[in-house]
């Protein structure tokens, strides 16, 4: 089986766009539009999408995310760092989902996917490595208590 999922960086919100055993290039790009309408439904405003260099995103995947003002920017050859938010989250789905389930179907699969990672954005986010701090809140104003 084969997952689509992108996350975004600064929240780290996962969103799995859908599972297949054969992924075909219609396939993936039905996946981009619907990831770009839900973007929209849920206002966020990307920039950027940062992807392998798979064989399976047409031109056509780059030029739907080109049309909504997101910019494909493509993974370095043997550059896993580049991307490594995505990989840690893989690496975590075959560690922690995968070697100990056994999955039976695409249904089950997007099911235990699904469950996985409304846990992880659950979970208290580790501390920021380089020292950065959350932003603080926003001040009251005078009609605030």
């Amino acid at each position: 089986m084969y997952v689509l999922a992108v996350i975004e960086h600064s929240t780290r919100r996962i969103r799995i766009l859908g599972a297949t055993a054969h992924p075909s290039s219609s396939w993936v790009v039905q996946a981009a539009r619907n990831l770009v309408m839900d973007l929209e439904n849920a206002g966020s405003q990307q920039r950027f999408l940062i992807r392998d260099r798979d064989g399976k995103f047409p031109a056509l995947f780059d030029t739907i995310l080109k049309d909504a003002g997101i910019t494909v920017v493509l993974i370095g050859v043997q550059m896993p760092r580049m991307n490594s938010i995505m990989e840690r989250w893989v690496q975590t789905c075959r560690h922690e989902l995968l070697d100990r389930t056994l999955i039976w179907s695409q249904r089950h699969l997007l099911h235990a996917l699904q469950a996985v990672r409304a846990l992880l954005q659950r979970a208290p986010a580790p501390p920021d490595p380089q020292g950065c701090r959350t932003p603080a809140p926003a001040p009251q104003t005078d009609d605030q208590p």
